[in-house]
Protein backbone atom coordinates (compact mmCIF):
# COMPACT_ATOMS: atom_id res chain seq x y z
CA UNK A 1 0.00 0.00 0.00
CA UNK A 2 1.55 2.91 -0.70
CA UNK A 3 0.85 7.03 0.39
CA UNK A 4 0.11 9.08 -2.53
CA UNK A 5 -0.97 12.81 -2.78
CA UNK A 6 -3.51 14.19 -5.44
CA UNK A 7 -3.49 17.95 -6.33
CA UNK A 8 -6.40 19.27 -7.95
CA UNK A 9 -6.19 22.65 -9.92
CA UNK A 10 -9.37 25.70 -9.83
CA UNK A 11 -10.85 24.00 -13.21
CA UNK A 12 -10.38 20.72 -12.10
CA UNK A 13 -12.89 21.67 -9.31
CA UNK A 14 -15.00 23.97 -11.29
CA UNK A 15 -18.08 22.78 -10.73
CA UNK A 16 -19.99 19.86 -9.18
CA UNK A 17 -20.01 17.88 -12.06
CA UNK A 18 -15.82 18.18 -11.53
CA UNK A 19 -15.78 17.53 -8.16
CA UNK A 20 -18.05 14.40 -8.75
CA UNK A 21 -15.41 12.94 -11.09
CA UNK A 22 -12.32 13.93 -9.16
CA UNK A 23 -14.13 12.01 -6.15
CA UNK A 24 -14.62 9.00 -8.57
CA UNK A 25 -11.01 9.67 -9.44
CA UNK A 26 -9.76 9.33 -5.75
CA UNK A 27 -11.87 6.31 -4.80
CA UNK A 28 -10.45 4.44 -7.72
CA UNK A 29 -7.01 5.03 -6.69
CA UNK A 30 -8.10 4.36 -3.03
CA UNK A 31 -10.22 0.96 -4.37
CA UNK A 32 -6.62 -0.26 -5.63
CA UNK A 33 -4.82 -0.51 -2.29
CA UNK A 34 -3.42 2.90 -1.78
CA UNK A 35 -3.81 5.48 1.14
CA UNK A 36 -4.96 8.96 -0.20
CA UNK A 37 -4.51 12.53 0.43
CA UNK A 38 -5.82 15.02 -1.59
CA UNK A 39 -5.00 18.99 -1.77
CA UNK A 40 -8.18 20.59 -3.86
CA UNK A 41 -7.51 24.68 -4.89
CA UNK A 42 -10.60 26.73 -4.98
CA UNK A 43 -12.99 26.50 -7.25
CA UNK A 44 -12.14 27.82 -10.72
CA UNK A 45 -13.06 32.09 -10.60
CA UNK A 46 -13.68 31.81 -6.34
CA UNK A 47 -10.58 33.18 -5.15
CA UNK A 48 -10.61 35.89 -7.97
CA UNK A 49 -14.17 36.67 -6.62
CA UNK A 50 -13.30 37.24 -3.19
CA UNK A 51 -10.64 39.39 -3.81
CA UNK A 52 -12.38 41.62 -5.81
CA UNK A 53 -14.69 42.33 -3.15
CA UNK A 54 -12.37 42.94 -0.69
CA UNK A 55 -10.68 45.59 -3.49
CA UNK A 56 -14.33 47.22 -3.75
CA UNK A 57 -14.09 47.78 -0.12
CA UNK A 58 -10.28 48.32 0.46
CA UNK A 59 -8.87 50.97 2.62
CA UNK A 60 -6.41 53.99 1.18
CA UNK A 61 -3.33 52.32 2.73
CA UNK A 62 -2.76 48.74 2.43
CA UNK A 63 -1.00 47.07 5.36
CA UNK A 64 -0.59 44.56 7.28
CA UNK A 65 -3.83 44.78 9.11
CA UNK A 66 -5.60 44.27 5.29
CA UNK A 67 -3.22 41.86 4.68
CA UNK A 68 -4.05 39.38 7.48
CA UNK A 69 -7.76 39.77 6.47
CA UNK A 70 -7.05 39.09 3.00
CA UNK A 71 -6.07 35.95 4.27
CA UNK A 72 -8.75 35.34 6.23
CA UNK A 73 -10.95 35.84 3.21
CA UNK A 74 -9.03 34.20 0.15
CA UNK A 75 -8.66 30.99 2.58
CA UNK A 76 -12.46 30.15 2.40
CA UNK A 77 -12.11 29.34 -1.14
CA UNK A 78 -10.20 26.14 -0.18
CA UNK A 79 -11.84 25.78 3.11
CA UNK A 80 -15.37 24.96 0.45
CA UNK A 81 -13.71 23.49 -2.50
CA UNK A 82 -12.17 20.42 0.66
CA UNK A 83 -15.63 20.26 2.21
CA UNK A 84 -17.26 19.61 -1.33
CA UNK A 85 -15.31 16.92 -2.44
CA UNK A 86 -15.70 15.06 1.14
CA UNK A 87 -18.97 15.22 0.65
CA UNK A 88 -18.59 14.12 -2.70
CA UNK A 89 -16.57 11.00 -1.86
CA UNK A 90 -18.75 10.47 1.04
CA UNK A 91 -21.55 9.74 -2.03
CA UNK A 92 -18.90 7.75 -3.47
CA UNK A 93 -19.12 5.19 -0.63
CA UNK A 94 -16.00 6.52 0.63
CA UNK A 95 -14.69 7.81 4.28
CA UNK A 96 -13.56 10.96 4.11
CA UNK A 97 -12.33 14.04 6.30
CA UNK A 98 -11.12 17.68 5.25
CA UNK A 99 -9.39 19.36 7.31
CA UNK A 100 -8.06 23.27 7.05
CA UNK A 101 -4.46 24.33 6.51
CA UNK A 102 -4.58 25.17 10.41
CA UNK A 103 -6.46 22.38 11.87
CA UNK A 104 -3.45 19.85 10.20
CA UNK A 105 -1.62 21.89 11.63
CA UNK A 106 0.16 23.60 8.46
CA UNK A 107 3.12 26.09 10.20
CA UNK A 108 4.17 28.88 7.89
CA UNK A 109 5.85 32.61 9.01
CA UNK A 110 3.67 35.45 9.13
CA UNK A 111 3.96 37.06 5.59
CA UNK A 112 0.63 37.38 4.39
CA UNK A 113 -0.54 36.66 0.76
CA UNK A 114 2.75 35.03 0.50
CA UNK A 115 3.54 32.85 3.67
CA UNK A 116 6.12 30.05 3.80
CA UNK A 117 5.79 26.98 4.74
CA UNK A 118 7.58 26.71 7.94
CA UNK A 119 6.50 23.03 8.94
CA UNK A 120 3.80 20.49 9.01
CA UNK A 121 2.42 18.26 11.90
CA UNK A 122 1.08 15.12 9.52
CA UNK A 123 -0.03 12.99 13.08
CA UNK A 124 -3.74 13.34 12.74
CA UNK A 125 -3.39 13.59 8.80
CA UNK A 126 -1.79 9.45 9.33
CA UNK A 127 -4.17 8.62 11.80
CA UNK A 128 -7.42 9.21 9.56
CA UNK A 129 -5.59 7.53 6.70
CA UNK A 130 -4.62 4.54 9.28
CA UNK A 131 -8.71 4.47 9.99
CA UNK A 132 -9.36 3.89 6.01
CA UNK A 133 -10.19 7.55 5.44
CA UNK A 134 -9.38 9.95 2.42
CA UNK A 135 -7.72 13.17 3.75
CA UNK A 136 -8.58 16.12 2.15
CA UNK A 137 -6.28 19.11 3.14
CA UNK A 138 -6.86 22.34 2.00
CA UNK A 139 -4.58 24.03 -0.63
CA UNK A 140 -2.89 27.43 -0.61
CA UNK A 141 -3.32 28.41 3.70
CA UNK A 142 -1.32 27.65 6.79
CA UNK A 143 -1.26 28.94 10.68
CA UNK A 144 1.43 31.31 11.89
CA UNK A 145 2.64 31.37 15.41
CA UNK A 146 0.33 33.72 16.55
CA UNK A 147 -2.45 31.73 15.33
CA UNK A 148 -3.40 33.46 12.32
CA UNK A 149 -4.76 32.09 8.89
CA UNK A 150 -2.05 32.46 6.01
CA UNK A 151 -2.17 31.99 2.42
CA UNK A 152 1.16 31.14 0.29
CA UNK A 153 0.64 33.41 -2.92
CA UNK A 154 -1.23 32.43 -6.59
CA UNK A 155 -0.63 28.64 -7.18
CA UNK A 156 0.41 28.06 -3.54
CA UNK A 157 -2.14 24.67 -3.27
CA UNK A 158 0.74 22.88 -5.62
CA UNK A 159 3.11 24.10 -2.88
CA UNK A 160 0.90 22.42 -0.37
CA UNK A 161 0.55 19.55 -1.43
CA UNK A 162 3.87 19.04 -1.97
CA UNK A 163 4.68 19.73 1.59
CA UNK A 164 2.30 17.48 2.75
CA UNK A 165 3.88 14.65 0.42
CA UNK A 166 7.03 15.80 1.75
CA UNK A 167 6.32 15.71 5.40
CA UNK A 168 4.66 12.36 4.75
CA UNK A 169 7.29 10.56 2.23
CA UNK A 170 4.31 9.82 -0.04
CA UNK A 171 5.65 7.79 -3.12
CA UNK A 172 4.00 10.21 -5.42
CA UNK A 173 2.41 13.25 -5.90
CA UNK A 174 0.39 13.63 -8.79
CA UNK A 175 -0.92 17.10 -9.64
CA UNK A 176 -3.93 16.95 -11.94
CA UNK A 177 -4.29 19.95 -13.79
CA UNK A 178 -6.25 21.18 -17.20
CA UNK A 179 -3.15 20.18 -19.49
CA UNK A 180 -2.06 16.70 -19.72
CA UNK A 181 1.93 17.82 -19.11
CA UNK A 182 4.74 19.94 -19.36
CA UNK A 183 5.36 21.12 -22.56
CA UNK A 184 8.35 22.49 -24.99
CA UNK A 185 6.35 25.81 -24.57
CA UNK A 186 2.46 27.06 -24.53
CA UNK A 187 0.76 25.18 -27.00
CA UNK A 188 -1.21 28.22 -27.42
CA UNK A 189 1.70 30.75 -28.58
CA UNK A 190 3.43 27.52 -31.03
CA UNK A 191 0.78 24.91 -31.62
CA UNK A 192 3.85 22.06 -32.48
CA UNK A 193 4.80 22.36 -28.86
CA UNK A 194 5.25 18.27 -27.71
CA UNK A 195 4.86 17.26 -24.33
CA UNK A 196 7.80 15.87 -22.55
CA UNK A 197 7.68 12.21 -20.90
CA UNK A 198 10.26 13.30 -18.42
CA UNK A 199 12.49 16.58 -17.48
CA UNK A 200 14.54 17.01 -14.76
CA UNK A 201 13.71 19.02 -11.64
CA UNK A 202 16.58 21.60 -12.40
CA UNK A 203 14.66 22.23 -15.83
CA UNK A 204 11.55 22.24 -14.37
CA UNK A 205 12.49 24.97 -11.76
CA UNK A 206 14.29 27.10 -14.40
CA UNK A 207 10.68 26.79 -16.66
CA UNK A 208 8.81 28.16 -13.41
CA UNK A 209 11.21 30.38 -12.47
CA UNK A 210 11.20 32.05 -15.80
CA UNK A 211 7.43 32.19 -16.46
CA UNK A 212 5.86 28.78 -17.33
CA UNK A 213 2.66 28.36 -15.69
CA UNK A 214 2.59 24.46 -15.12
CA UNK A 215 3.85 24.84 -11.65
CA UNK A 216 4.36 27.42 -8.89
CA UNK A 217 8.20 27.26 -8.28
CA UNK A 218 7.97 27.12 -4.81
CA UNK A 219 6.53 23.64 -5.48
CA UNK A 220 8.97 22.44 -7.47
CA UNK A 221 11.75 23.77 -5.40
CA UNK A 222 10.35 21.70 -2.67
CA UNK A 223 10.07 18.49 -4.66
CA UNK A 224 13.73 19.04 -5.57
CA UNK A 225 14.86 19.79 -1.82
CA UNK A 226 12.68 16.37 -0.35
CA UNK A 227 12.93 13.99 -3.31
CA UNK A 228 9.37 14.28 -3.74
CA UNK A 229 8.43 12.22 -7.28
CA UNK A 230 6.00 14.61 -9.28
CA UNK A 231 4.13 14.18 -11.72
CA UNK A 232 1.92 16.64 -14.09
CA UNK A 233 -0.96 15.17 -15.89
CA UNK A 234 -4.67 15.81 -17.16
CA UNK A 235 -7.78 16.17 -14.77
CA UNK A 236 -9.94 15.73 -18.17
CA UNK A 237 -8.95 11.89 -18.95
CA UNK A 238 -12.11 9.76 -17.92
CA UNK A 239 -11.83 9.26 -14.51
CA UNK A 240 -12.43 5.40 -15.01
CA UNK A 241 -9.39 5.50 -17.07
CA UNK A 242 -7.22 2.41 -16.57
CA UNK A 243 -5.05 3.30 -12.84
CA UNK A 244 -1.64 1.38 -14.29
CA UNK A 245 -2.28 3.58 -17.83
CA UNK A 246 -2.75 6.56 -15.58
CA UNK A 247 0.22 6.58 -13.55
CA UNK A 248 2.41 6.52 -16.46
CA UNK A 249 0.43 9.69 -18.11
CA UNK A 250 1.71 13.21 -17.86
CA UNK A 251 5.23 14.44 -17.10
CA UNK A 252 7.58 13.12 -14.77
CA UNK A 253 9.58 15.18 -13.05
CA UNK A 254 12.97 13.40 -12.25
CA UNK A 255 16.12 14.02 -10.29
CA UNK A 256 18.00 11.78 -12.57
CA UNK A 257 19.60 13.14 -15.73
CA UNK A 258 19.62 8.76 -16.96
CA UNK A 259 19.40 7.26 -20.20
CA UNK A 260 16.06 7.66 -20.57
CA UNK A 261 15.66 11.31 -20.50
CA UNK A 262 14.70 13.14 -24.05
CA UNK A 263 18.13 14.22 -24.90
CA UNK A 264 18.01 17.53 -26.08
CA UNK A 265 20.65 20.89 -25.30
CA UNK A 266 17.16 22.86 -25.21
CA UNK A 267 14.27 21.00 -23.36
CA UNK A 268 11.90 24.08 -23.52
CA UNK A 269 11.26 27.83 -24.01
CA UNK A 270 9.47 29.70 -21.09
CA UNK A 271 8.45 32.93 -21.67
CA UNK A 272 6.64 35.69 -18.65
CA UNK A 273 4.74 38.77 -19.94
CA UNK A 274 4.48 39.59 -15.84
CA UNK A 275 7.99 41.45 -16.13
CA UNK A 276 8.52 45.47 -15.57
CA UNK A 277 11.75 47.16 -15.96
CA UNK A 278 13.38 49.66 -13.63
CA UNK A 279 16.44 51.50 -14.19
CA UNK A 280 17.68 54.14 -11.36
CA UNK A 281 19.81 56.80 -13.64
CA UNK A 282 22.98 58.31 -12.65
CA UNK A 283 24.06 56.40 -9.54
CA UNK A 284 27.66 57.23 -7.93
CA UNK A 285 29.36 54.57 -8.67
CA UNK A 286 30.66 53.20 -5.28
CA UNK A 287 30.39 50.03 -2.85
CA UNK A 288 27.59 49.77 -1.15
CA UNK A 289 25.38 51.46 -3.89
CA UNK A 290 23.60 47.89 -5.18
CA UNK A 291 22.85 47.16 -1.62
CA UNK A 292 21.43 50.93 -0.68
CA UNK A 293 18.78 50.43 -3.82
CA UNK A 294 17.93 46.47 -3.28
CA UNK A 295 17.74 46.37 0.20
CA UNK A 296 15.34 48.88 0.44
CA UNK A 297 13.38 47.14 -2.03
CA UNK A 298 13.46 43.57 -0.62
CA UNK A 299 12.83 44.89 2.95
CA UNK A 300 9.09 45.70 1.24
CA UNK A 301 8.91 42.16 -0.16
CA UNK A 302 9.56 43.20 -3.58
CA UNK A 303 10.89 40.45 -5.50
CA UNK A 304 13.99 41.42 -7.80
CA UNK A 305 15.01 39.33 -10.75
CA UNK A 306 17.05 40.33 -13.70
CA UNK A 307 19.75 42.84 -12.55
CA UNK A 308 22.28 44.59 -14.98
CA UNK A 309 24.62 47.24 -13.63
CA UNK A 310 26.30 49.72 -16.61
CA UNK A 311 30.03 50.24 -16.73
CA UNK A 312 31.21 53.74 -14.86
CA UNK A 313 31.21 56.75 -16.56
CA UNK A 314 32.51 59.78 -14.80
CA UNK A 315 31.93 58.21 -11.75
CA UNK A 316 28.35 57.78 -12.06
CA UNK A 317 26.37 54.47 -13.55
CA UNK A 318 22.91 52.85 -14.38
CA UNK A 319 21.45 50.24 -11.97
CA UNK A 320 18.16 48.75 -14.05
CA UNK A 321 17.10 45.77 -12.55
CA UNK A 322 13.18 43.84 -13.26
CA UNK A 323 10.34 43.16 -11.61
CA UNK A 324 7.13 41.70 -11.29
CA UNK A 325 4.77 44.18 -13.08
CA UNK A 326 2.46 43.76 -10.36
CA UNK A 327 4.75 45.50 -8.24
CA UNK A 328 6.16 48.48 -10.64
CA UNK A 329 4.20 50.93 -9.11
CA UNK A 330 5.19 50.36 -5.21
CA UNK A 331 8.45 50.04 -5.97
CA UNK A 332 9.18 53.51 -8.47
CA UNK A 333 7.57 55.10 -5.78
CA UNK A 334 9.45 53.30 -3.16
CA UNK A 335 12.57 54.14 -5.26
CA UNK A 336 11.67 57.83 -5.63
CA UNK A 337 10.44 58.84 -1.62
CA UNK A 338 12.74 56.67 0.00
CA UNK A 339 16.33 55.77 -1.64
CA UNK A 340 17.16 58.47 -4.24
CA UNK A 341 16.99 61.36 -1.92
CA UNK A 342 19.49 59.50 0.02
CA UNK A 343 21.41 58.00 -3.22
CA UNK A 344 22.42 60.97 -5.17
CA UNK A 345 21.26 59.59 -8.19
CA UNK A 346 19.32 61.31 -11.17
CA UNK A 347 15.80 59.42 -11.59
CA UNK A 348 14.02 56.35 -11.75
CA UNK A 349 12.91 55.36 -15.41
CA UNK A 350 11.36 52.25 -16.10
CA UNK A 351 9.10 50.24 -18.97
CA UNK A 352 6.25 48.05 -18.03
CA UNK A 353 5.85 46.66 -21.71
CA UNK A 354 8.98 44.13 -21.94
CA UNK A 355 8.49 40.19 -21.04
CA UNK A 356 11.35 37.61 -20.40
CA UNK A 357 12.10 34.69 -22.95
CA UNK A 358 13.84 31.65 -22.01
CA UNK A 359 15.92 28.92 -23.10
CA UNK A 360 16.21 26.07 -20.59
CA UNK A 361 17.85 22.80 -20.72
CA UNK A 362 20.28 20.36 -18.81
CA UNK A 363 22.20 19.87 -22.48
CA UNK A 364 23.27 23.49 -22.45
CA UNK A 365 25.78 22.52 -19.87
CA UNK A 366 27.67 20.58 -22.34
CA UNK A 367 27.14 22.33 -25.90
CA UNK A 368 29.04 25.37 -26.54
CA UNK A 369 27.30 28.21 -28.92
CA UNK A 370 23.70 27.85 -27.54
CA UNK A 371 23.20 31.80 -25.88
CA UNK A 372 24.83 32.87 -29.77
CA UNK A 373 22.54 30.60 -31.45
CA UNK A 374 19.39 32.30 -29.41
CA UNK A 375 21.15 35.82 -29.89
CA UNK A 376 21.40 35.28 -33.66
CA UNK A 377 17.71 33.93 -34.43
CA UNK A 378 16.44 36.91 -32.79
CA UNK A 379 19.04 39.16 -34.65
CA UNK A 380 17.07 37.90 -37.54
CA UNK A 381 13.60 38.54 -36.23
CA UNK A 382 15.17 41.92 -36.31
CA UNK A 383 14.32 41.86 -32.27
CA UNK A 384 16.27 43.73 -29.79
CA UNK A 385 17.72 42.41 -26.36
CA UNK A 386 17.11 44.85 -23.75
CA UNK A 387 18.96 42.69 -20.94
CA UNK A 388 20.83 38.82 -20.61
CA UNK A 389 20.64 36.80 -17.88
CA UNK A 390 22.42 33.03 -18.14
CA UNK A 391 22.99 30.17 -16.03
CA UNK A 392 24.43 26.40 -16.70
CA UNK A 393 20.89 25.39 -17.83
CA UNK A 394 19.21 28.53 -19.15
CA UNK A 395 19.34 31.79 -20.97
CA UNK A 396 16.65 34.51 -20.33
CA UNK A 397 16.68 37.59 -22.32
CA UNK A 398 14.09 40.95 -21.59
CA UNK A 399 12.64 42.04 -24.99
CA UNK A 400 9.72 44.45 -25.97
CA UNK A 401 6.63 42.35 -25.42
CA UNK A 402 5.17 43.20 -28.41
CA UNK A 403 7.87 40.38 -29.88
CA UNK A 404 6.95 38.01 -27.73
CA UNK A 405 5.31 35.57 -29.34
CA UNK A 406 7.41 36.01 -32.61
CA UNK A 407 10.60 35.29 -30.49
CA UNK A 408 8.65 31.88 -28.74
CA UNK A 409 8.14 30.77 -32.52
CA UNK A 410 11.22 31.25 -33.48
CA UNK A 411 13.67 29.52 -31.25
CA UNK A 412 11.41 26.76 -30.55
CA UNK A 413 12.14 26.11 -34.56
CA UNK A 414 15.55 26.97 -34.28
CA UNK A 415 15.60 24.64 -31.59
CA UNK A 416 14.37 21.67 -33.37
CA UNK A 417 11.93 21.63 -30.42
CA UNK A 418 9.15 20.94 -32.94
CA UNK A 419 10.41 17.28 -33.83
CA UNK A 420 9.97 14.24 -32.01
CA UNK A 421 12.82 13.09 -29.56
CA UNK A 422 15.06 10.83 -30.53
Amino acid sequence: MALIVHKYGGTSMGSTDRIRNVAKRVAKWMRAGHQMVVVPSAMSGETNRLLGLAKELAPSTMNEAYGRELDMLAATGEQASSALLAIALQAEGVESVSYAGWQVPIRTNSAYTKARIESIDDARVRGDLENGKVVIVTGFQGMDDQGNITTLGRGGSDTSAVAVAAAMKAAECLIFTDVDGVYTTDPRVVPEARRLKTVSFEEMLEMASMGSKVLQIRSVEFAGKYKVPLRVLSSFTSWDIDIDEEAKSGTLITFEEDENMEQAIVSGIAFNRDEAKIAVMGVPDKPGIAYQILGAVADANIEVDMIIQNLSKDGKTDFSFTVNRSEYTKTVDLLRNTVLPGLGAEEVVGDTKICKVSIVGIGMRSHVGVASTMFRVLSEEGINIQMISTSEIKTSVVIDEKYMELAVRALHKAFDLDQPAS
